[in-house]
């Protein structure tokens, strides 16, 4: 089987022979029902091919729709001009950058449609390419947008270039509005969606499908689609692997499902990496090997989250759907990207509880934020995790609390600010990636963060004081009974005292009790 991996194109898609998992169904229930939608996905989640599915929908090339759902409904197969544009093809670092990109895309049309001289804006220039597109051809003009979001999401933290951008695009987008009569079919997508001052003000009849059950399944893949197209590879990827065909799936959802976009969604794959997967037959982390956006650690920067606190939260739907500008809540941001996901839903009060969707989002996003946290570089995460772990699984309590002392003396206080958050998510950072490997708890209690660790043969206790004493700690452990639950244990016991001091930053003293 051929695997679609980074193939965009829906034409070249078909016409080579790779799988495709069916979304046409899709591609006619928006046509069929409406003009103008926005649809935010994270990335890698099959956007840009929707885009083109839709493009050569609308070029009448029917050919490369047979044997697919939508032959069933689609009977005239008419033809319309086509305007398909993506942002992503820009690092959007110079104000200059998104009108280059926006020239160039216009250019490439009016070399079709040609141009007048009176249209010197961008706004005027993409007015006049919908109007004489129309005219050429007889048909109203079909409108698809990929990234849109693309330079906003790399200016965050930089409110005047961000501002430079939103400017531009605001007057490219409010032109859909005053070429009603000429637009047949828009599709704008993204990662996010921006609101207040949006680039969409103008824009009021863009019908938001993020949320939409109709469309929960328009990107993206589940596990009834992988049974139905991919049951066999799945067979050899078990193989591969040494394990049945039931424990392959349950991997298999366990790294890549859980994203859900909406109280009823079912789970959904990412197809990035479930594609790599079953064409490698190895479990791997791919979604992070292609990158994490440097804008969330810009967010986390500058809003002083407590990283615990992610998957925490309760939010309504106005906050997961729309992203003030303004605001530094990194929340809508990180659930938009694909970070966080859909949990539960709480009816009565419209609030959603979130998680990472599954082990690969959680094992990577922790796993890229700990070179910004601790002094550890990236490509030194691993190494320094499997320390840790190698500490904990041979009983050298002594030794792993030296090599955390060591990590907290070298920290980076600069992304976190004070330095009672910078212990917490330090030290939140290290247990989490030690979770992956050993058995790590980390409830939190008034404030303090309390963890626990066990391995076949050993079970840590930590209790963590903020300019306090490594005493108290311990007396902590003892009074609030954390270590009954391990008293007719066989494993030997470790109880951990540690105190962090606000004003020297770092580790001020730790003690160890055994049992």
């Amino acid at each position: 089987m051929k695997y679609p991996i980074g193939i965009q194109t829906f034409e070249n898609l078909r016409k080579e022979g790779y799988c495709y998992v069916d979304k046409t169904a899709f591609v006619y229930q928006l046509v069929d029902s409406g003009k103008y939608y926005f649809l935010s996905r994270p990335r890698r989640f099959g956007k840009s091919l929707f885009l083109s599915t839709l493009k050569a929908y609308f070029e009448g090339k029917r050919e490369l729709f047979e044997g697919l759902k939508i032959m069933e409904v689609e009977k005239e197969w008419k033809k319309y001009p086509v305007l398909h544009m993506s942002l992503n093809n820009s690092k959007y670092t110079e104000p200059q950058d998104l009108v280059n990109l926006l020239n160039e895309t216009l250019t490439t049309w009016e070399q079709i449609y040609g141009r007048r001289e009176v249209e010197t804006s961008i706004g005027l220039r993409f007015k006049g390419v919908i109007s004489r597109a129309v005219e050429k051809t007889g048909s109203m003009v079909a409108i698809l947008i990929d990234e849109y979001d693309k330079p906003l999401l790399n200016s965050i933290g930089n409110n005047e270039l961000q501002e430079g951008f939103r400017s531009v695009l605001k007057e490219f987008y409010s032109v859909l509005k005053d070429q009603d009569a000429n637009i047949k079919f828009t599709l704008i997508t993204g990662v996010t969606k921006f609101g207040k001052v949006s680039v969409f003000s103008d824009l009021n009849n863009l019908k938001d499908i993020s949320m939409n059950d109709n469309y929960y399944e328009i990107c993206g893949i589940t596990e009834q689609e992988i049974q139905e197209n991919f049951d066999d590879e799945i067979m050899l990827l078990a193989e591969r692997n040494g394990l049945t065909k039931d424990e392959c799936y349950a991997r298999l959802k366990e790294n890549y499902d859980g994203y859900h976009f909406g109280e009823n969604s079912p789970g959904m794959y990412n197809p990035f990496s479930l594609l790599n997967t079953l064409d490698s037959k190895l479990f791997k982390d791919y979604w992070f090997e292609t990158g994490t956006p440097t804008y969330l650690v810009e967010l986390l920067k500058h809003s002083g989250y407590e990283i615990s606190d992610l998957t925490k939260v309760q939010v309504d739907a106005d906050v997961l759907n729309s992203i003030d500008s303004a605001s530094m809540d990194p929340i809508p941001v990180i659930y938009q990207s694909g970070y966080l996901t859909i949990d539960t839903y709480d009816p009565v009060f419209e609030l959603y509880s979130l998680k990472y969707p599954n082990r690969e989002v959680e094992r990577g996003f922790t796993k890229f934020l700990m070179p910004y946290y601790l002094p550890v570089k990236p490509t030194k995460t691993g190494s320094s995790i499997r320390d840790f772990v190698l500490d904990v699984q041979e009983g050298n309590a002594e030794l792993f609390m030296h090599r955390l002392e060591a990590f907290m003396a070298g920290g980076n206080y600069q992304i976190a600010g004070d330095a009672e958050l910078y212990f917490h998510n330090a030290v939140y950072i290290i247990f989490r990636m030690m979770g992956f490997y050993v058995q790590a708890e980390y409830p939190t209690s008034d404030g303090r963060m309390d963890m626990i660790v066990q391995t076949s043969k050993f079970v840590y206790i930590f209790e963590f004081k903020i300019d306090k004493s490594a005493d108290e700690a311990l007396q902590q452990i003892n009074e609030k009974g954390y270590g009954d639950q391990f008293i007719h244990d066989s494993r030997k016991l470790f109880k951990i005292g540690v105190n962090f001091s606000s004003k020297t930053r770092k580790i001020s003293d730790w003690k160890i009790s055994e049992e």
